[in-house]
C-alpha cells in the first residue's frame, strides 16, 4: 500500500517565501510531506518543468448574488466553483449578501445553503451590511463574527445599499469589540449621484458615459474618509478594488503612518481601459464595472501598488451578468449607462492574466504572485496556514503550473456562465496543467471532474492583520472611559 493518495513530483515549488525543488506527498487530502525523493503516491503527477503554486484564493467575487435591483448572477456556486479552478483557484470568499429589512442571520444561512448544494470548491463568506439596525448590530452580528464570519463589508455608494458615516462608525464598533475586519466599496456617492445627474440632463447616457459617471475624486475622497472613520474606532479596514493612484496613495500614507489598512485592486484594472466602454451600440456595457476602468497612467500606478505591496491581494471582483435580458440588457437593447448592471465575469483568469502580465513581463516575481493570489488572501481573512500555504498539515490545495502554455482567450473557452469574456482575444504565456482541492484531482489537461457539493466551508481563524492596534485617536479620549468600554 502507498504511503500517500497523490504525490505531486520534480517540480519547482513556489510560496510567497521562496522557491525550492521537490516532491509533495499527499494523505487524507492534507500535504503529508515535503522533500525531493519521495515513494511514489498511489496516483503520481509528474510535475517536471513546472511550477507548483498553493491553489488560489479569490477573495473578492460574487456568486449566486441577487443585486440590490434584483437582477440575479449568472454564475451559481458549482458553475463558478468549475470556472475558478480551471484557472488554479481552489478557495473562493464570496458575499452573504443583507438588503435592507433582511435578517443578516438569515441572509447567511441561505448562502450557506446555496453552498453546500453546489459548491466544487471550498468557500467562506464576507458579510455585506446595508441595514446596520440595533438587531443586527447587538444580536446578529456578534455571533456570526465569533462563529468565524469575520469580514463585515460596507458599501459607501449605490443609493439601496450604502451606509452613512454614523452607520459606518456603528459597524466599525461591533468590528472592533468582537474581532473582525472591515471591509468596503469606498466611492463619495453624492459626488457620482451629481455627476450622473449632469450627464444623463445633458444626453450622455451611452455605456462609454460610465467611467465618467464615477469621477476619480470620488474614489480618494471616500477612500480619505474611510481610513480617518476607521483610525478613530482604532479598527482594520480593506479597500477593495482600488483604481486610481489618487486613492492609492491615500492608502499608502495610512500603511507608512503604521495604521493596519489594506487595500487590493483586481485583473481588470491591470490590463483593460475606459476606452474599452467606447464601443458601437451596447457592446460596452460588457466592460461596466464599478469603480470603472481608468486610464493608462492608473494602469501602471495598480502594477506599482501590486509590486511594492501597497496592495495586499489580487482579486477579480467576479460579478457575472450575462449579455442579454437576464442580465447587462435587463432595460432593454440599448440601455443608459446607469441601466446596465455592474460588474464582470474574471474568476477564471484572474491568476493566468497576472502570470501572464506580471510573471512573464518580469513586473513581479513568482513569490510575489503566490502572495497576491493566495497567501496574502489567507493571511488577511484567516485561512492560513489551513490554505494558501504549501507546508505539512496544510490542505492540499495545488495548481501544477506550465510555464509554457499559451492560450488566446475567446468566450466560448471560458467555464462561467456568463457567455462572454471582457479578456477575448487577449493571449497569455503560462496556464494551470493540474489544479487539486484537498487531494483531489479536479482539473486534468482542461478536463474537470468536479462534483457539485464537494466542496466545504473553509475554517477561519480571527487573523492578526484583523487586530485593532490598540489605541484609539486622541479625539475618543476626553476621559479614556469611552476606549475602556471598546476594549471590554
Amino acid at each position: 500500500m502507498s504511503e500517500f493518495d497523490l504525490t505531486v513530483r520534480g517540480g519547482t515549488i513556489v510560496t510567497a517565501a521562496g522557491e525550492t525543488k521537490g516532491d509533495i506527498g499527499v494523505k487524507d487530502g492534507v500535504i503529508a510531506e515535503i522533500a525531493e525523493g519521495l515513494a511514489p503516491g498511489a496516483e503520481d503527477i509528474d510535475a517536471s518543468g513546472k511550477l507548483v503554486f498553493p491553489g488560489g484564493i479569490d477573495g473578492h467575487c460574487h456568486i449566486e448574488q441577487l443585486s440590490s435591483f434584483g437582477v440575479m448572477n449568472a454564475d451559481d456556486f458549482y458553475t463558478a466553483s468549475v470556472s475558478a479552478a480551471h484557472g488554479g483557484t481552489t478557495t473562493v470568499v464570496p458575499f452573504a449578501a443583507q438588503h435592507r429589512g433582511d435578517s443578516v442571520s438569515e441572509v447567511v444561512k441561505a448562502y450557506r445553503a446555496l453552498a453546500e448544494e453546489k459548491a466544487a470548491i471550498d468557500y467562506h463568506f464576507h458579510i455585506i451590511v446595508t441595514d446596520p439596525t440595533e438587531e443586527v448590530l447587538t444580536k446578529e452580528l456578534p455571533p456570526l463574527i465569533e462563529s468565524g464570519f469575520h469580514t463585515l463589508k460596507l458599501f459607501l455608494t449605490y443609493d439601496l445599499m450604502k451606509v452613512d458615516d454614523y452607520q459606518t462608525l456603528q459597524v466599525m464598533e461591533v468590528a472592533r469589540k468582537h474581532g473582525a475586519l472591515i471591509v468596503a466599496h469606498a466611492e463619495n456617492n453624492e459626488m457620482i449621484r451629481w455627476t450622473i445627474e449632469k450627464l444623463v440632463n445633458g444626453g450622455n447616457t451611452a455605456p462609454k458615459f460610465h467611467a465618467v459617471s464615477h469621477p476619480r475624486l470620488a474614489e480618494a475622497e471616500a477612500t480619505h474618509r474611510l481610513i480617518a472613520l476607521a483610525r478613530f474606532i482604532d479598527v482594520p479596514v480593506m479597500i477593495f478594488h482600488v483604481t486610481t493612484r489618487e486613492a492609492m496613495e491615500e492608502i499608502r500614507r495610512a500603511q507608512e503612518a503604521g495604521f493596519k489598512v489594506y487595500a487590493e485592486t483586481c485583473t481588470q484594472y491591470l490590463v483593460l481601459t475606459a476606452d474599452d466602454l467606447d464601443r458601437p451600440g451596447s457592446e460596452g456595457a460588457k466592460y461596466c464595472c464599478s469603480p470603472p476602468l481608468r486610464d493608462e497612467s492608473d494602469v501602471e500606478a495598480m502594477w506599482q501598488g501590486l509590486s511594492d505591496g501597497t496592495f495586499q491581494t489580487l482579486s477579480s471582483d467576479h460579478a457575472p451578468y450575462a449579455y442579454d435580458e437576464t442580465g447587462k440588457l435587463t432595460a432593454g437593447d440599448n440601455p443608459t449607462f446607469k441601466q446596465i448592471p455592474n460588474g464582470l465575469p474574471g474568476l477564471e483568469l484572474r491568476m493566468p492574466i497576472l502570470f501572464s502580465e506580471g510573471v512573464k513581463k518580469g513586473r513581479i516575481d513568482l513569490p510575489k504572485f503566490v502572495e497576491l493570489t493566495s497567501t496574502g488572501v489567507a493571511r488577511l481573512y484567516g485561512l492560513y496556514p489551513q490554505k494558501g500555504e504549501l507546508a505539512v498539515g496544510s490542505d492540499a490545495d495545488i495548481a501544477v503550473w506550465d510555464p509554457e502554455a499559451k492560450k488566446t482567450i475567446t468566450d466560448d473557452m471560458m467555464h462561467d456562465n456568463t457567455g462572454y469574456t471582457p479578456f477575448a482575444g487577449r493571449t497569455v504565456d503560462g496556464w494551470p496543467q493540474y489544479v487539486i482541492s484537498r487531494g483531489r484531482v479536479i482539473i486534468r489537461d482542461g478536463v474537470a471532474d468536479m462534483e457539485p457539493g464537494s466542496g466545504r466551508t473553509a475554517k477561519r481563524e480571527l487573523s492578526d492583520e484583523a487586530k485593532p492596534l490598540g489605541h484609539l485617536e486622541p479625539e475618543m479620549d476626553p476621559a479614556k472611559s469611552f476606549g475602556a468600554q471598546l476594549r471590554d
